[in-house]
């Protein structure tokens, strides 16, 4: 069988059609926050993923769909992730996509520091010194003077601490779920935990105005995590990683053809450089996971 019909290649393809759902949801979001309300659009995303996975999944796992030995577990990676998202829809407010993204694809390096410091997991001085390039190139994105340098930062920081503990959460607990019911639960908690929050900026007339926005980053959000989904069933984290990273390129793109915003000079170099230390990085723990098999 050639690679191109492998399930690798398959795990490639879809992992690669997450990175560009995840960039024109990314898009869409910063558009769609000047027309109507963000926490309305930030509830609207997680309700959908809800009901569209239930609406899938259902007939197919019945009540198994709710199993979970891990209910707190749950819930903990449901609100990590909600977090996540709130701090992309409020970053994407006065931060260009395309350097936003860059900044937040710091987070599987962050990821594996932290899971060397909670899981003892060994990270290799190559990897350190990766992750290390990885922030100067953060460093060149976000210098004083440059496009986007301002109190803004502090949503993709948090943002990339809460996303990188969701990974090393996920990553500890992942063989004992269902990752269909652990797609519904993400939803459902994100969903249940905004509806008193969106309440307060609930406008009637925005969702029956503007309802095609929201049904818009419903489906770009549910549909990239699904794409997600069946990657990981394909190919393992490994062999995807670096993929993941081509997401970078389809927000900047998409920010340049929408918004008209391009990086300035130092700006590209720092993508760059940020691009390279996570490919660099996936790949030197691809060849660390294949010694230790050895």
């Amino acid at each position: 069988m050639s690679f191109w019909k492998s399930r690798q290649a398959g795990g490639i393809f879809l992992i690669i059609l997450a990175a560009l759902a995840f960039a024109t949801l990314d898009t869409i979001t910063k558009h769609a926050i000047q027309l109507v309300p963000l926490l309305m659009l930030l509830w609207f995303r997680y309700a959908f993923q809800a009901v569209v996975t239930f609406v899938l999944r259902f007939p197919v796992q019945q009540t198994r769909l709710f199993a979970t030995p891990n209910p707190r577990f749950q819930l903990l990676r449901g609100v990590l992730l909600l977090i996540t998202t709130a701090c992309a829809f409020f970053g994407l407010q006065f931060l260009p996509v395309g350097e936003f993204t860059a900044m937040a694809m710091l987070s599987p390096m962050v990821a594996s520091a932290m899971a060397a410091w909670t899981l003892k997991a060994h990270v290799s001085p190559r990897r350190w010194a990766m992750m290390s390039l990885g922030l100067l190139g953060v460093l060149l994105v976000v210098r004083p003077g440059g496009q986007v340098f301002g109190w803004a930062l502090l949503f993709p920081v948090v943002l990339v601490t809460s996303y990188a503990w969701f990974q090393v959460l996920t990553s500890r607990l992942s063989g004992d779920e269902n990752p269909y019911t652990t797609h519904f639960y993400t939803g459902l908690v994100g969903a249940v935990v905004m509806t008193p929050i969106m309440l307060f900026s609930w406008k009637t007339s925005a969702l029956l105005s503007y309802w095609y926005w929201f049904v818009l980053v419903g489906i770009f959000g549910t549909f990239g995590h699904l794409m997600l989904i069946r990657a990981f069933n394909r190919a393992n984290a490994v062999v995807l990683t670096p993929y993941l990273y081509t997401q970078i390129a389809f927000a900047t793109v998409l920010g340049w053809l929408v918004f008209r915003h391009a990086p300035d000079g130092l700006a590209w170099a720092g993508i760059a450089v940020i691009a390279a230390s996570g490919v660099g990085n996936a790949m030197l723990s691809a060849r660390e996971a294949a010694g230790l098999r050895q």
